[in-house]
């Protein structure tokens, strides 16, 4: 049997050198170090966005302890800010033909003439009345049915590309086109971390998320991570908003829970702008997602919602909640179908408020358990769904936006696989904004301290999966290759020295160690590791900063509203 010659000693004592010059460790040091386990590996050196290591329950330190970190060393910093924009490298994937496509669209506009959709505020079905809908009908005065050539001129006016401008301009992102925006989990009532188990939020829960928002490049605008329910209902949209436009540099979220609310919350964000009211209605500055109650119903809080925002110029996105079976038919096209159609006469109404507001298709379509009749996520119909809702938002010529989502109880297997589908479908379906892509649990009943982290790994490993191949004469090693004879190694040539403290993606929480090296170390699982991660970045964040006199002018309008009992939802 042939067997391949061994590689000059040379080369041998080259490739113990490159190793050892990878594990930062001298001549002396080389054999005990590459069997040690570092248990802070790659651990957090004042860049939140590099290394990993984790937390080593007690009991279960390896003997390496902190002892192994200062024998590695630590790789070179990578920049990070390239995650900051991004622009998907591909065409989106097409699951319907265009005749499928053209087929919903068509559809729907023809329900909404026929049978159309309940409208509960008045002031909405004044709106669609005044552009020559037909409202009320025998056993329903609510019932609004929208002729198709309204629908078709009204959704024309919506622009295809909506930029929303941060008050730090190098955080500013774009819906539309190829682009792509990551948000954290938006909207749970709970949240959970290792230590302190699952809780009702809290102000310091939704404060610490938003920190860890702004830590990582890779998540470019806010979310309401949590509910913030130590605060009472009428001030906490004050309270928050502050937190969201001190802690952060990075567009905001607004809910659409009242007018008076809403009103609030712009005003805060336009403070924190510093621009008045003409230009803040001139360009958008933030965003906010509305719900239809489906099935074809629009509540008073959504509709005063999709009014406010378009008057006031801010970006509103349509998501119907349609799960399959539940509140949509149990057929995939039929769920879509009512998604379209709920889509339609939401942006509607918002063009017939205001030509050309800001709008974003919205998709949010999946299935139930048909046992148990739970939402879930992360399953086959989700991943079409998301597919097909971009061709129908790219049909309507309007960005879109879906969701990274799970219905596990727990940062485990399940999580990953759900959260990673469901995001997939997103991203190879093109859509532009993909909500709740970080920290969502149990169907977004919860926010997850470690799953934030462990999701972040992996939008960051989408990130850099977006960054073109260099195909310069330099990187393309041309002369590195024929330098390193047949069944060699490249550990050691000139063009692996000069890049590798930098090649590569370096994971955070994520481990390469071999089986020993881990048991060694104690056996800490991604959830643990996770954990100290987090905790890492919350003792490095450095608030961005802010304008003395902006900070005051926030403060004394929210002494003010508090002092006036704040707003309840409508």
């Amino acid at each position: 049997m042939h067997r391949s010659p061994e590689p000059p000693a040379a080369d041998r004592i080259t490739v113990r050198t490159c190793r050892q010059r990878l594990l930062g460790v001298g001549e002396g040091q080389y054999d005990r170090s590459v069997n040690a386990q570092d248990t802070d590996a790659g651990q957090l050196a004042g860049d939140p966005e590099q290394g990993g290591g984790g937390v080593v329950p007690a009991g279960r330190q390896g003997r390496a302890g902190r002892a192994g970190r200062t024998a590695r060393g630590e790789r070179a910093a990578r920049p990070t800010t390239h995650r900051r924009r991004l622009v998907a490298p591909f065409e989106a994937l097409r699951l319907l033909s265009d005749d499928h496509v053209a087929h919903i669209h068509e559809s729907a506009l023809r329900f909404l003439q026929e049978h159309g959709v309940r409208v509960l505020l008045p002031e909405a079905r004044d709106v669609f009345a005044a552009a020559g809908a037909v409202v009320g009908g025998a056993d329903d005065d609510q019932l609004v049915r929208i002729p198709v050539e309204v629908v078709r001129e009204a959704c024309s006016w919506a622009p295809a590309q909506v930029d929303i401008t941060a008050r730090n301009p190098e955080r500013s992102i774009t819906f539309g086109g190829r682009s792509l925006v990551f948000a954290p989990a938006g909207g749970p009532p709970y949240c959970s971390d290792l230590e302190r188990g699952r809780r009702t939020g809290t102000l310091r829960d939704f404060e610490d998320l938003v920190r860890l928002s702004q830590a990582f490049d890779v998540l470019h605008t806010l979310s309401p991570t949590v509910e913030a329910q130590d605060v009472p209902i009428a001030v906490r949209h004050l309270v928050t908003t502050r937190s969201m436009l001190t802690l952060s540099d990075k567009p905001v979220f607004v809910y659409a829970r009242g007018r008076r609310m809403m009103a609030d919350a712009f005003e805060m964000v336009r403070i924190s702008q510093g621009v008045g009211p003409e230009e803040f209605a001139q360009r958008p500055y933030t965003w906010t997602n509305i719900n239809t109650n489906s099935p074809r119903q629009l509540d008073v809080p959504m509709s005063l919602g999709i009014i406010d925002a378009a008057r006031a110029g801010q970006m509103c996105i349509m998501t119907p909640f349609t799960l399959a079976g539940a509140m949509a038919p149990v057929s995939m096209a039929g769920a879509l179908l009512l998604q379209h159609l709920e889509v339609l006469a939401s942006v509607t109404l918002a063009q017939l408020t205001r030509r050309g507001a800001p709008v974003m298709y919205g998709a949010f379509t999946s299935n139930v358990d048909m046992r148990s009749g739970s939402p879930a996520f992360g399953t086959p119909e989700a991943w079409q769904g998301a597919l097909a809702s971009g061709q129908l938002a790219r049909h309507m010529g309007l960005p879109w936006r879906s969701s990274g989502s799970s219905t596990s109880n727990v940062e485990d297997a399940q999580a990953g696989y759900e959260t990673m589908m469901n995001t997939w479908g997103a991203v190879l379906g093109g859509a532009n904004l993909v909500m709740h892509s970080a920290g969502w649990q149990e169907g977004g009943l919860c926010t997850s301290f470690e799953k934030l982290i462990l999701d972040v790994e992996m939008l960051q490993m989408i990130a850099e999966a977006f960054q073109p191949i260099d195909t310069s004469t330099d990187e393309l090693a041309y002369d590195a290759i024929a330098a390193v004879p047949p069944g060699g190694h490249f550990f050691g040539t000139a063009h692996t020295l000069a890049r590798y403290e930098r090649a590569f993606y370096d994971p955070m929480v994520f481990t390469r160690q071999n089986f020993g090296q881990w048991t060694e170390g104690g056996a800490t699982t991604a959830s643990t590791r996770a954990h100290g991660v987090w905790k890492r970045t919350l003792a490095a964040y450095q608030p961005p900063p802010t304008d003395e006199a902006v900070l005051a002018e926030l403060d004394d309008f929210v002494a003010r509203r508090t002092a006036e009992g704040g707003a309840l939802p409508d």
